[in-house]
C-alpha cells in the first residue's frame, strides 16, 4: 500500500495564471460540459433526486489571460449540489459565487442542468398507476449585473390527423350505403352488429406519438421551480398525453380523448400558446411542436413564441 505524498503546490507550474506578452483577444464563455452531478430537485414543497448534466461557464473578458481557473467552476458546482437543492434561490446564489470566483478575469457566468423529473401517472379510469418520465432543463444566466431563470420541459402526446378522421369517415359512410340500400327498411340489431365489424368501421385515421418542446423564461417574481405544475399545464391543454399503465377501459377512454381532439401540428401549438400566455409565472415561452407522422417519412413542426421585445427568437 503506498503512502500518499503530502501537497506542496506552492512550486507547482500554474501555466493558466501566466500573463500574455501582447492582448490576444476575449472569449464569450469558456467551461466545462457533460459533468454528472447528483443534485436534488425543490419543486414548491416537493423534493427530487436526479442524475443532472452539468454546462457551467464564464467569460473571459481579460485579452492577456491564457485561461480561466476551471476547478473552481467545478468545486462551486460540486459544493453547491451537495449542500443546497436545485431551486430558484439556490440557482441564484450558484450564479453570483460562479461570477465571484473570477471577478479578475470575467464579467458573465451561466449554468444548465438537464435531466429527467419522475411523476406518478394515474390511468384514465382504471385505479392502475405508473411512473411517467420529462427532459427538464433549468439554465441560468447573469450578465451585466441581471438574471435570467429558464425552465425547459419535453411533453409526449398523442396526435390525430383531422384530414385522416374526414377520410375515414366518408369510407364508413360509403361501407354502410353498401351494406344497406336507401329507401329499404334498416333494423337496429343489424345496423349494431354491422358497427361492430371491421367491414364496419373499414377505416381508421391515423395518429402519431408528438411532443412538445417548450422554453419558459421565469418571471422575477417566480420563487420556485413550477416544474410538476408547468408539465400538468401542458398536459391538460393537449388533451392526450400518453399514458404508463393502461387497462382495456384505459386505452378505449384513450381512443375516444383522440377522436374528440383532432388536431394539426398548428392546432397542437395554439392550445399550448394559449395556455401559457396568461401565466404570471413566465415571462416569455418558445414552443416547438413536432408530430412523428406515422403517414409520411417526415416530421410536420410548429414554432410559436409569446412575442415579447428581447424575448425568445421564433427559430427552429
Amino acid at each position: 500500500m503506498s503512502t500518499p505524498r503530502p501537497l506542496h503546490t506552492a512550486g507547482m507550474p500554474d501555466i493558466a495564471r501566466r500573463a500574455y506578452q501582447e492582448p490576444q483577444g476575449t472569449l464569450d464563455w469558456v467551461g466545462m460540459s457533460e459533468i454528472h452531478q447528483p443534485i436534488i430537485v425543490r419543486d414548491g414543497k416537493s423534493q427530487q433526486r436526479v442524475q443532472a448534466r452539468v454546462q457551467v461557464f464564464v467569460d473571459l473578458n481579460d485579452p492577456h489571460a491564457k485561461g480561466i481557473h476551471m476547478s473552481r467552476l467545478y468545486l462551486l458546482l460540486d459544493e453547491h449540489s451537495q449542500n443546497r437543492p436545485l431551486s430558484v434561490a439556490g440557482l441564484k446564489l450558484l450564479l453570483g459565487s460562479l461570477h465571484a470566483s473570477h471577478l479578475d478575469l470575467s464579467t458573465r457566468a451561466y449554468v444548465e442542468f438537464r435531466f429527467e423529473y419522475e411523476k406518478r401517472q394515474m390511468a384514465l379510469l382504471s385505479d392502475n398507476a405508473g411512473w411517467a418520465s420529462y427532459p427538464i432543463t433549468v439554465k441560468g444566466t447573469l450578465i451585466d449585473g441581471t438574471m435570467h431563470l429558464e425552465l425547459g420541459v419535453e411533453i409526449l402526446y398523442s396526435s390525430t390527423c383531422p384530414c385522416s378522421a374526414a377520410l375515414a369517415r366518408q369510407l364508413i359512410q360509403q361501407a354502410f350505403a353498401e351494406r344497406f340500400s336507401k329507401g329499404t327498411p334498416i333494423q337496429f340489431e343489424d345496423v349494431d352488429a354491422f358497427l361492430s365489424t371491421e367491414q364496419g368501421i373499414v377505416a381508421t385515421p391515423h395518429s402519431q406519438r408528438s411532443v412538445a418542446k417548450v422554453k419558459t423564461r421565469l418571471s422575477e417574481n417566480t420563487d420556485e421551480l413550477p416544474i410538476r405544475a408547468l408539465i400538468e399545464s401542458l398536459e391538460d391543454a393537449i388533451g392526450t398525453p400518453v399514458q404508463s399503465a393502461v387497462k382495456r377501459e384505459d386505452e378505449q377512454e384513450f381512443a375516444l380523448r383522440n377522436g374528440q381532439n383532432l388536431m394539426f401540428c398548428e392546432d397542437a401549438g395554439r392550445k399550448l400558446k394559449s395556455a401559457l400566455s396568461d401565466d404570471e409565472r413566465f415571462d416569455d415561452f418558445w414552443i416547438r411542436i413536432e408530430h412523428h407522422e406515422s403517414l409520411h417519412a417526415h416530421n410536420a413542426v410548429s414554432i410559436v413564441t409569446k412575442g415579447v421585445e428581447g424575448g425568445f427568437i421564433p427559430i427552429p
